[in-house]
């Protein structure tokens, strides 16, 4: 039997394994769990952003590229100098943590191209907390309404890193420390410190008047008891509970003198009693 006449095919095959193995990462890619991908037809130039690619095994044309967007939360760490709206330099430290939209990194390549975070999410962060720095003084931003400054950086950023075309998704802005000037910060924990020991004497002031005015309502309702009771004690009354008493007594078993008589009102008088 003569093999020779499948030699070409062998030869081919044999040529065919090597051009798929030697371009075998430029056709079959991964895209892991935590990724998300889009196609670029070189070619014909066009980027399916709508075509997103999930996670697992794929094949493409080797001349076509892929970009792959990692979706997992990530985060950047910002030291920036703002301006209070008073003009005074205040340093801020910030972290946000934040991803891409799954369904949107199209979009993102498209605008961005891949670099979103530079481009994108670090100076829109800064911008806004620039922003909303400026509408407050920096005793407001380091002491009285920090809560309310911080609300609005957070609601602000996200509000513009997910708008339609930014379609980044933040998960959590956080500010680690405000910095003011040494003597700018003295002086508002001066005031501070001043403002909380006022406020401790004026406590005081109306803890003593509540007090005062329990003790005027006290004394007057016992004056108004022992006037009612002056009132009542008529001496036919006071007789009475004479003789009420002079009963019980003679009664009771220990040695007494009872003088009949012997009152000035006629009540009797009780000597040597145990």
């Amino acid at each position: 039997m003569d093999n020779r006449k499948y030699l070409p095919i062998i030869i081919i095959g044999f040529i065919a394994i090597i051009v798929i193995l030697s371009f075998a990462n430029s056709i079959f890619y991964r895209i892991e769990a935590s990724e998300r991908a889009v196609l670029f037809k070189t070619l014909s130039g066009t980027l399916e952003k709508d075509a997103i690619i999930g996670p697992g095994w794929h094949v493409k044309a080797p001349w076509n590229e892929i970009y792959r967007y990692e979706v997992s939360e990530n985060k950047v760490e910002e030291t920036m100098d703002v301006l209070d709206k008073n003009g005074l330099n205040i340093s801020v430290d910030v972290t946000v943590r934040f991803h891409p939209k799954y369904n949107a990194i199209g979009t993102i390549q498209e605008n961005f191209r891949g670099d979103y975070i530079q481009r994108l999410v670090i100076p829109e962060a800064r911008s806004t907390v620039r922003q909303v720095m400026g509408r407050y003084t920096a005793e407001e931003i380091y002491s009285t309404k920090r809560p309310e400054v911080e609300a609005a950086i957070k609601e602000e950023t996200r509000q513009v890193l997910g708008a339609p075309g930014n379609d980044v998704e933040m998960k959590s802005l956080l500010i680690r420390s405000i910095k003011l000037p040494e003597q700018i910060k003295m002086a508002i924990e001066n005031k501070l410190k001043q403002e909380q020991e006022a406020l401790a004497y004026q406590f005081r002031l109306e803890k003593e008047k509540s007090e005062a005015e329990r003790k005027r309502i006290a004394a007057e309702g016992e004056a108004a008891a022992n006037k009612i009771i002056n009132n009542s004690l008529t001496p036919q009354l006071l007789k009475m509970r004479g003789i009420e008493a002079t009963r019980e007594l003679s009664g009771s078993p220990n040695s007494k003198v009872i003088v009949i008589g012997g009152g000035d009102d006629g009540l009797p008088l009780i000597l040597n009693g145990n």
